[in-house]
C-alpha cells in the first residue's frame, strides 16, 4: 500500500491533480482510496458523480461523537475509489483540523485501510497551514510521501517552502518524505525556470507539469475529472503520465 499526502496553497489545483491522477489509477485497475483533508469536503465532488458523501465530522456531529460504520462515511466513486472527506466543525466554532484527526481516528477504529485494501492512498490536505490536526497526515505515519502542489506565484512558493520546512522538523523520527513538485501552471512570465529553481534549493524535483487548459473547467462542469471525459485528450494523457510517475518506487 502507498500512502500519499497531495499538499498545497488552497485554490492551487491540488484536488482537481489529486482526483484527476487517483482517477487515471484507478483506470489502470489499481485499488485507490482518496481522503479529503479539507474542512470545505470538495476533494472528492469529481469523483462520485451524483452519489452524496458525508463528512465524517458531520456524521460525528450528528450522532453524539459516534460513527456506525464505514458506509457512513466512504462512498465508492469512479473505477471504485473510495472516497472519505473529513470536513470541519461549523465556520467559526472549533479547529478545522482536529476534524482530521478525528476523521484519521475513526478510519483507525473501523480498519479502513485494511478494509478497502486500497494498493494507492491519497491524502488531499490543505497546506496553507501545515500545524495541528493539518499535520497529521505528516507526522502521525499514516502518509510515507509528500508531493506538493505549486505554481510560480509567490504566496504558492511560500506556502510550498513551509510545507517543506514542517517535514525537515520530523526527518529525525522517520515520517514522511517529499517525492517532488507538481507545477499546475499559470502561466505567468518564466514559470518554470522559477519552479525549477524552487526545486533545486530545496533539494527535490519537479515530477510532472499540468499546462492550464480549458477541458479541465469544462469537466468540472459535469463534476469529472478529465480522466473520466475523455483519457485521449492532450491534459488527460499529460495527467496519466503524472500518474505514472507518481506509481515508480
Amino acid at each position: 500500500m502507498r500512502k500519499i499526502a497531495i499538499y498545497g496553497k488552497g485554490g492551487i489545483g491540488k484536488s482537481t491533480i489529486t482526483s484527476s491522477v487517483a482517477a487515471a489509477i484507478a483506470n489502470m485497475g489499481r485499488r485507490v482510496m482518496q481522503i479529503g483533508c479539507d474542512p470545505k469536503s470538495d476533494s472528492t465532488i469529481n469523483l462520485l458523480g451524483s452519489k452524496t458523501l458525508t463528512p465524517v465530522m458531520e456524521v460525528l456531529q450528528k450522532n453524539g461523537g459516534l460513527c456506525k460504520n464505514l458506509d457512513e462515511i466512504a462512498v465508492r466513486g469512479y473505477k471504485g475509489i473510495v472516497c472519505v472527506e473529513a470536513g470541519g466543525p461549523t465556520p467559526g466554532s472549533g479547529c478545522a483540523g482536529r476534524g482530521i484527526i478525528k476523521t484519521f481516528d475513526t478510519l483507525d477504529e473501523f480498519e479502513a485501510f485494511k478494509t478497502y485494501d486500497p494498493e494507492f492512498v491519497f491524502f488531499d490536505v490543505l497546506g496553507d497551514v501545515v500545524c495541528g490536526g493539518f499535520a497529521t497526515p505528516i507526522r502521525e505515519g499514516y502518509a510515507e510521501e509528500v508531493v506538493i502542489v505549486t505554481s510560480g506565484e509567490k504566496m504558492a512558493l511560500y506556502a510550498a517552502a513551509n510545507i517543506k520546512s514542517a517535514l525537515d522538523n520530523f526527518r529525525e523520527r522517520n515520517y514522511a518524505k517529499l517525492r517532488g513538485i507538481i507545477l499546475n501552471r499559470r502561466n505567468i512570465p518564466n514559470e518554470i525556470e522559477i519552479v525549477q529553481e524552487f526545486a533545486e534549493r530545496i533539494g527535490t524535483e519537479i515530477i510532472g507539469i499540468v499546462p492550464r487548459d480549458s477541458e479541465i473547467q469544462r469537466a468540472e462542469e459535469r463534476n469529472i475529472t478529465v480522466i473520466e471525459m475523455d483519457p485521449e485528450l492532450p491534459i488527460s494523457k499529460t495527467i496519466i503520465q503524472l500518474a505514472a510517475r507518481i506509481m515508480e518506487q
